[in-house]
Order: C-alpha cells, then sequence, then structure tokens
C-alpha cells in the first residue's frame, strides 16, 4: 500500500520560504507570465492535489530505504544548484524547487549537512524569487538541517510551512505553481530512485518505482488543467511518454485483517491493505531510461 507522505515529502516545498526579497530583474517577467497563466487559470479541487499529496512516496522515505539497504550515498545523483540564479521564469523556478526538496531529504537522510546548507541556500533564493518566502523561517530551517537529531521537527516545520505556501498561491490565483512543485519534487524522488536501480537491484526499489503508476495519473490529471499553456503542454507530452510504460506495469491488492485503534477516547477501525507490484526488467529499464531523459531535460542538461 502506497504509504501516506507523513512529512518530508512536503519538505521540499517548503523550504520555498525565507525572507521575502525585494525586487529583482526578473519580476516584471515573472509578473507577466503569472498573468497570462492566471487568465486561463481553472480552479482546481482542494481534494486533487490533497490525494496527490497524501500518497505520493516521499524523498525522505525513499532516502530511508536507500539507507536501511546500505546503498552508499551518491552527489552524481543530486540536480547542480549552480544555474539558480540563471533561472528567469516562475515556470522553471516552480519545479526547481520541488527537485531541490527532493535533494534535500536525501541529503539530510545521508546527513550530509554541508551539502544540505548549499540547497537550502539555493531554495531561499527561489522562494524569494517567487515572493513565498513570508512564510518560512529560514533561519530555523538552517539551524535544524545542520542538527540531525532535529530531523523530526525540521519536517513538521516544513510540512506546517508548505500547507501556508499551497493556500496562499491558490488565493493567489497561482496554483499553478503548486502544481509544478509537486511534479519537480516527484520527478526528482523517482529519478533517485531509478539510478539506485540501475545500480544496485533490489526488488524493494524496483516495487516502489512500480507504485509510481498510480501517482502519475494523478499529476497528469492536475497538469491537464492548464495544458492550453505550451509548457505545461510539452511537460504533460514528456510524462505521458512515461506513463505508456507505467501502464504496462500491474498492481493487485491483497486485503488484511482490520486493525482497532483508541485514539482521542474513540475506536478507529484501520482497514490494511498490502500491494503487489508487478514489474519485469525490461520495464524497470525502460522507466529508467525515460525518467533520466525527462529529468535531465528539466534541469537543463
Amino acid at each position: 500500500m502506497l504509504k501516506k507522505v507523513q512529512g518530508f515529502f512536503l519538505v521540499i516545498i517548503i523550504f520555498c520560504s525565507c525572507q521575502t526579497s525585494g525586487e529583482n530583474s526578473n519580476q516584471n517577467n515573472n509578473v507577466k507570465q503569472d498573468s497570462i497563466i492566471s487568465a486561463m487559470e481553472i480552479k482546481v479541487s482542494e481534494e486533487a492535489l490533497v490525494d496527490i499529496v497524501d500518497n505520493i512516496a516521499s524523498p525522505v522515505e525513499m532516502a530511508a530505504l536507500l539507507n536501511r539497504l546500505d546503498v552508499p550515498f551518491s552527489k552524481a545523483y543530486l540536480a547542480s544548484t549552480s544555474s539558480v540564479n540563471a533561472l528567469n521564469t516562475n515556470f522553471q523556478m516552480a519545479y526547481k524547487l520541488g527537485i531541490f526538496g527532493a535533494d534535500l531529504g536525501y541529503l539530510n537522510m545521508y546527513e550530509k549537512t554541508s551539502t544540505a546548507i548549499e540547497y537550502i541556500s539555493a531554495i531561499k533564493t527561489l522562494a524569494d524569487e517567487l515572493n513565498v518566502g513570508q512564510f518560512f523561517d529560514y533561519n530555523t530551517l538552517k539551524r535544524l538541517a545542520t542538527n540531525n537529531q532535529n530531523l523530526d521537527s525540521l519536517m513538521f516545520l516544513s510540512v506546517h510551512s508548505y500547507n501556508e505556501i499551497d493556500s496562499y498561491l491558490r488565493d493567489t490565483h497561482r496554483s499553478y505553481l503548486s502544481s509544478l512543485m509537486i511534479t519537480g519534487l516527484w520527478i526528482e524522488g523517482l529519478y533517485l530512485a531509478t539510478q539506485v536501480a540501475k545500480e544496485y537491484s533490489h526488488p524493494d526499489v524496483s516495487e516502489r518505482i512500480g507504485e509510481q503508476k498510480i501517482i502519475i495519473n494523478d499529476l497528469l490529471n492536475v497538469l491537464n488543467l492548464y495544458k492550453k499553456d505550451p509548457r505545461f503542454n510539452e511537460l504533460i507530452q514528456d510524462l505521458e511518454i512515461l506513463n505508456v510504460e507505467f501502464k504496462k506495469i500491474n498492481i493487485t491488492y491483497e486485503i488484511g485483517e482490520p486493525e482497532t485503534i483508541e485514539k482521542d477516547g474513540r475506536l478507529i477501525i484501520i482497514q490494511h491493505e498490502k500491494s503487489i507490484v508487478e514489474i519485469s526488467d525490461e520495464q524497470l529499464n525502460r522507466i529508467i531510461e525515460k525518467t533520466e531523459k525527462i529529468r535531465n531535460k528539466l534541469i537543463g542538461l
């Protein structure tokens, strides 16, 4: 059964908060682009993105799995932060926020403190450009990131900030940015997993990759709301090519025994469910290849 995001899925998008900067050279272009998409903005139901957020594989969950399997850390998997200042559209900055967030989760799980600070700084820059920095306490984030014992606090703060950012983007008719951040987060998390699968074959990693068949459909449903924008349409077409491979994967479910627990003085029944993912080596290799191509295109390689 796909694991619910307990927090750090969102760490990312969340990190898109720091202190809001003043006007910058790209602001006018960003405002124009916002107005173009906002003019055709379709109200995204709250349930649509919440469903994705609840079910998307957390980059930290994935990193924890890799760590548990003794897969060694590799900085080569990470997206470079060197081009942050060269980004000049909200579209680019939004999905890069998601990408860097997934990388940050990977870094934190492997306790790579010095490199994590580099990614937090890059995320701060993008957050300021998108004018969502007011929702995040950058100094606290930086402090927590340098103390691995405070990972739970980091996760909690990140989730809270994300909720505020997401609500703000909706209220200001920029929910498309949330869609792009989530897409960047998802594709980078998938990229990390597929790169590991290419070098260190393990059934648990392959199964987690196969489970993404469900998530990519949810993402496409949201992104298709903006397909009239040529940039969204191009992204959708790339993901549809990847989705062709995911459609070949078979997922079945086994219903387990229900569990009754007491919470806040009430009895709650939890239905346990186990997913069985059937993915061949050939299917996995095609997903690895197409994921790498899409992700590298997004980061400009």
